[in-house]
C-alpha cells in the first residue's frame, strides 16, 4: 500500500499539479505562527511547550484517522495517505522555476535567468553571471528535492512500515520544516548560504531567529533530517559517481558550516561531476562560501544533468521499496 500511495501522489501530481499549495503554505504558516505569538516568552521550554502544542493533535489526528478509514475499508485508507502525500510532497514545489532558468540560460537570455532566480529565491541577482545563475539553481534543486520529496518520503515510509500510517509522518516532516521556517528570519528555506550555528550544541545555545524560544524546534528539526539526509546522499552516490560522492562527501561537507546542506550539496557535487559553493556577490557584499565538488564549472548541462540525478534518486527509491514489498508478500 505504502509503494502504490507514492507512485500514485508522484502521477498525481504531474498530471494535475496542486494550484492552491501557495494557499495551504499560508494556512499551515499562519497556524504555526499562532503558537509563536501565544508562546513566545523568549526562553527555550517555552518554544519546546509550543512545538508539540503544534505538533501533536495535527499528528495524533493523522494517526487516528487514518486507523479509522483503515477500520472502514483500506482503501480509505490508502486514498488518505495519498492525498497527504500530495498536499506535503511534490516537485511541482521547485521544479518549474529550475526548467525556465535552464532554458532562459540555453537560450542566453541572462536576464530573464536573473529574474527568475530573484523570483524563486525571493532577492535579487542582478549582479550573476550565467555560471553563478546555474550553480546557485542546481544548489537550490539538490536541496529542494530532498526537502519535497525524499525527506517526506523516508518519514512516510518510517511510519507506514509500523502501522501509524504514512500520512502522519509526511506530516510530522513537513510540519517540523513550518514550524522552523516561521521561527526565525532567514535569507529563504534551504537556500545554501553559508551559515554558523547549525550543529545541535550549537543551536541550543539560541543564538538564530528568536533566541531562546526558537532553538527547540530547530534542533527537533535537525534530529528528523539526521537520516533522511543521509539516505538521500547515498543515494546520490548510488545512481551518480561514486568514488566522487563518497570523497566529496567525506572531505567536502564538514567544510560547510551548515553540517546537513553541506552534505547535500557535497554528495549532489560528486555525482553529478560540478564545482559548487563558492564566494558569491549579493547585494554588493561577497559571500564567502567553501568550494566543493570537483569537475567543471556550473552551466546548462549540469542544470540537465542535476534533473536526471534526481529522477533516478526517485525511480531507485521505488524500486527498492517495490522488492522490499515483494520480499515481504513472499515472506
Amino acid at each position: 500500500m505504502t509503494l502504490f500511495a507514492l507512485i500514485t501522489a508522484l502521477l498525481l501530481e504531474q498530471v494535475q499539479p496542486l494550484s492552491s499549495r501557495k494557499h495551504l503554505s499560508v494556512l499551515l504558516s499562519g497556524y504555526v505562527n499562532v503558537f509563536r505569538q501565544r508562546f513566545d516568552a523568549g526562553q527555550q521550554r517555552h518554544g519546546m511547550i509550543a512545538w508539540f502544542l503544534a505538533m501533536l493533535p495535527l499528528i495524533a489526528g493523522a494517526i487516528l484517522l487514518y486507523q479509522f478509514l483503515y477500520g472502514l475499508s483500506p482503501i480509505l485508507a490508502w486514498a488518505f495517505n495519498v492525498l497527504v502525500l500530495y498536499l506535503t510532497m511534490g516537485f511541482r514545489q521547485f521544479s518549474h522555476y529550475f526548467t525556465d532558468i535552464h532554458q532562459a540560460l540555453r537560450d542566453e537570455r541572462l536576464d530573464e535567468a536573473r529574474r527568475l532566480l530573484s523570483a524563486w529565491l525571493g532577492i535579487p541577482f542582478q549582479e550573476f553571471n550565467s555560471e553563478e545563475v546555474a550553480r546557485l539553481s542546481i544548489e537550490q534543486a539538490l536541496i529542494a528535492s530532498h526537502r519535497y520529496v525524499f525527506g517526506v518520503i523516508v518519514w512516510f515510509v518510517l511510519f507506514g512500515s509500523v502501522g501509524l500510517g504514512g500520512a502522519s509522518g509526511a506530516l510530522l516532516y513537513r510540519l517540523g520544516q513550518y514550524l522552523r521556517w516561521n521561527m526565525r528570519d532567514e535569507f529563504q528555506e534551504g537556500l545554501p548560504v553559508h551559515t554558523d550555528h547549525a550543529q545541535p550544541e550549537a543551536l541550543a545555545e539560541g543564538d538564530w531567529g528568536n533566541g531562546e524560544f526558537g532553538s527547540f524546534a530547530r534542533v527537533a528539526f535537525y534530529y528528523l533530517d539526521w537520516l533522511p539526509v543521509r539516505l538521500t546522499a547515498l543515494t546520490f552516490a548510488i545512481v551518480g559517481n561514486f568514488e566522487d560522492t563518497i570523497y566529496c562527501w567525506r572531505n567536502q561537507a564538514a567544510s560547510w558550516n551548515e553540517q546537513e546542506t553541506g552534505i547535500l550539496l557535497s554528495s549532489g557535487a560528486g555525482a553529478l561531476g560540478v564545482c559548487l559553493g563558492m564566494p558569491i556577490l549579493r547585494g554588493g557584499i561577497l559571500q564567502e562560501r567553501p568550494e566543493i565538488g570537483i569537475g567543471d564549472d556550473a552551466d546548462p548541462g549540469f542544470m540537465q544533468s542535476t534533473v536526471g540525478l534526481v529522477w533516478r534518486s526517485v525511480v531507485f527509491w521505488l524500486v527498492l521499496l517495490m522488492l522490499l514489498t515483494f520480499s515481504n508478500f513472499l515472506g
